[in-house]
């Protein structure tokens, strides 16, 4: 979470949400690790899981779940013709997205690899997420 954050304020995400059992980012390694962003960059805690996906959709985000699916589209796609309004979903190293939260996104996305990899790890994937919808 702390790599995302320092991701999120080098590239110019408006503000990161965190899921409702994910770690308190204002933990002092978790401060530490982020070098502080977690000041910069605004965050709140959504209230449900994955609901608060679905409150996202009402308010005119799309949103993006990076997952591996079969009916993934690239990155590179969404890149190319961007929502006006985008709110991405990353999950966990281990698990990554539950189920519920994939279904309630309004398009999967996968990042293209090469040499028989299959994902990065969440901090990565992030930063190269972030850096392909970044405005301007």
């Amino acid at each position: 979470m702390e790599a995302i954050f320092r991701s999120a304020a080098a590239l110019g995400v408006d503000a990161v949400l965190v899921s409702p059992r994910c770690a308190d980012p204002l933990y002092r390694r978790s401060v530490r690790v982020s070098m502080g962003t977690v000041f910069q960059v605004p965050w709140t805690r959504l209230e449900s899981w994955p609901g608060g996906l679905e409150a996202l959709a009402a308010d005119g985000f799309t949103v993006a779940a990076l997952a591996l699916s079969d009916d993934a589209v690239s990155l590179d796609d969404l890149a190319a013709d961007p929502p006006e309004r985008l709110a991405m979903v990353l999950g966990t190293e281990g698990d990554g997205l539950s189920r519920g939260a994939v279904a309630a996104a309004d398009v999967v996305v996968k990042i293209p690899m090469a040499g028989g990899v299959d994902s990065l790890n969440v901090a990565a994937a992030s930063a190269v997420a972030f850096w392909a919808t970044r405005a301007g």
